[in-house]
């Protein structure tokens, strides 16, 4: 069996500090960080851990919302395609900071992708 794209990219470790890369990116970034004003971010990354795991092929300790629910306030304050790819963008970055792959980086973008119309509530 193959590894999955959580171990190729380093497991628990890389996650991490992919996670907490692109959050201080994305909460630089004056396109998107409106829609983190009022929020945990510690919580918020635990929880971007936890689901990037799971959707890399990690062990499942998710325990949150479904990509619509989650995102549904979001969509009624504005979210929309040019956020999603903003979003896409920084987490692009941050893999590539990380000395990432370029075809693990296509991977993870490419399941990053899959949930843009649930996020956006399409």
């Amino acid at each position: 069996m193959s590894d999955s794209l959580f171990e190729k990219i380093g497991g628990e470790a890389a996650v991490n500090a992919a996670v907490d890369i692109f959050y201080r990116k994305v909460l630089a970034d004056y396109r998107v960080n409106h829609f983190f004003e009022g929020v945990d971010i510690e919580q918020q990354a635990a929880k971007q851990k936890s689901f990037l795991t799971l959707v890399f092929g990690g062990p499942n300790d998710y325990s949150g919302q479904d990509m619509r629910n989650g995102h549904a306030h979001l969509v009624a304050k504005g979210l929309n395609d040019s956020h999603f790819d903003t979003i896409m963008q920084h987490l692009g970055a941050t893999l590539e900071e990380l000395k990432v792959p370029p075809d693990l980086i296509s991977e993870a973008a490419a399941i990053a992708e899959s949930t843009r119309n649930d996020v956006l509530g399409k």
